[in-house]
């Protein structure tokens, strides 16, 4: 017979938990949710009150006084002031070139020597036709003479009645026809004598002169070459008057040139010398278009002082010529003007919800969706921009006068030296 195990009833207390009332658990619940609702509630408001004292963050540029000028660019080449291109006025071999290119030369300096003895021949049967036709005249002269005594002996015969009327008649145009023989052979003698003279300057421009005081700068013809004359001369040499004085011929485009006046200051630069400007001015607008052009452009000249000789003939340039200049004007960045707060805030906005919904958000593949971007609306030249007072952007009407591309110079009254102009908004980007 089993041992039953006996317990004392203070061993049994003590093994058994006192019971815990349904509601008190219930209320302990509702105590725990409210506590953290209240933590909730306060943070948000904490947060919500920073984020409006904070605001948005803007980027900033200041007004300042200065000088403004409005410029435009147009490229052309270089040319001497003075050029005379000089071709050989008679055909015939070149016997002899006087000269190398860079050579100093005076007026009437011989440059090269063609081959005289064609021209030398035309001369002597000039001279001949010439003696031919004194003669003629003289013997004309004779018959004149012998045609006047023969018409004076007729006319006394036919009064004694011994001549008659027809040979009175036969002898008065006897003499009119020798008369007639003397105008011709006195038009023979000067036919002569003008060929004469045209062999003769035939002759002495067989030798090629210097029509200036200058320097050559080309030349294209050597010893034994053969030139011609005619309506499209070759040319032989280029000579310039002088280089420390050039000119730039530069194409202004149409959109351009009603701002360009004669008397206007430039600087142009060269490839030669990229770091150096030199000066220039407007001599000469041209009123007609530059022919045979797809765009339409016009010349101007633009006078050159080359007394350090660095500059040479054919030079390409780019010249900037001013047009307009605004001494002491209020001057802002041309990015306050494109400045629009609608705009950008929308951009941004736009911008981050997209950064929102795709950054980590998978497309089939594997790959990343692209970042889609808010096309950039263009900007368009208005009459306001937003001064940056106590932290937040007011709106300013103001009257652009110039600008450079990068600045302009405006007029407003309620704008000042220093006054900070807002051109963008700050907003750091989300990770």
């Amino acid at each position: 017979m089993s041992e039953r195990s006996e317990l004392s009833p203070t061993d049994v207390l003590a093994n058994v938990r006192p019971a815990v009332p349904r509601s008190r658990r219930v209320i302990q619940v509702l105590l725990a949710i409210g506590v953290i609702s209240g933590i909730a509630g306060a943070g948000w408001l904490w947060w919500s009150r920073r984020a409006a004292s904070v605001g948005p963050e803007y980027e900033t540029e200041p007004v300042s006084l200065g000088n403004l000028s409005e410029t435009i660019i147009a490229t052309g080449t270089l040319s001497p002031l003075d050029a005379v291109e000089i071709g050989a006025e008679v055909t015939g071999r070149v016997n002899e070139v006087n000269v190398q290119v860079n050579d100093r030369v005076k007026v009437g300096q011989v440059l090269a020597i063609i081959d005289p003895e064609t021209l030398e021949a035309q001369v002597n049967e000039r001279k001949a036709r010439l003696t031919s036709a004194r003669a003629s005249y003289s013997s004309a002269k004779a018959t004149v003479a012998e045609a006047k005594l023969v018409a004076k002996r007729t006319r006394e015969l036919h009064k004694r009645k011994l001549a008659s009327d027809q040979e009175l008649q036969a002898a008065a145009a006897s003499l009119l026809k020798a008369k007639a023989a003397v105008t011709a052979a006195g038009a023979e003698i000067r036919v002569a004598k003008a060929g004469l003279s045209s062999s003769n300057t035939a002759l002495a421009k067989a030798e090629i002169r210097s029509p200036i005081d200058g320097m050559v700068l080309a030349r294209s013809v050597e010893p034994g070459q053969t030139v011609t004359s005619g309506f499209q001369t070759p040319v032989l040499f280029t000579l310039a008057r002088d280089l420390t004085r050039l000119e730039l011929s530069v194409d202004v485009d149409e959109a351009d040139v009603g701002d360009v006046r004669e008397g206007q200051s430039a600087v142009f630069t060269v490839d030669a010398f990229p770091n150096k400007e030199f000066k220039s001015k407007v001599v000469r607008l041209h009123n007609l278009p530059k022919p045979e052009t797809t765009v339409v452009t016009y010349s101007a000249l633009l006078s050159v002082d080359n007394s350090e000789r660095l500059l040479k003939p054919g030079m390409t340039a780019t010249a900037t010529i001013t047009t307009s200049e605004h001494k002491n004007a209020l001057l802002i960045p041309n990015a306050a003007l494109r400045f629009d707060p609608k705009r950008l805030a929308r951009k941004n906005n736009a911008s981050r919800m997209s950064r929102r919904l795709l950054g980590g958000r998978r497309a089939r593949g594997g790959r990343r969706t692209p970042k889609q971007q808010t096309p950039d609306v263009p900007a368009k030249r208005i009459d306001q921009v937003f001064v940056l007072r106590d932290g937040s952007p007011v709106r300013v009407v103001v009257r652009p006068i110039a600008t450079d591309g990068k600045r302009s110079a405006v007029k407003s009254k309620k704008l000042a030296d220093g006054d900070e102009l807002v051109i963008d908004l700050a907003v750091e980007d989300e990770k």
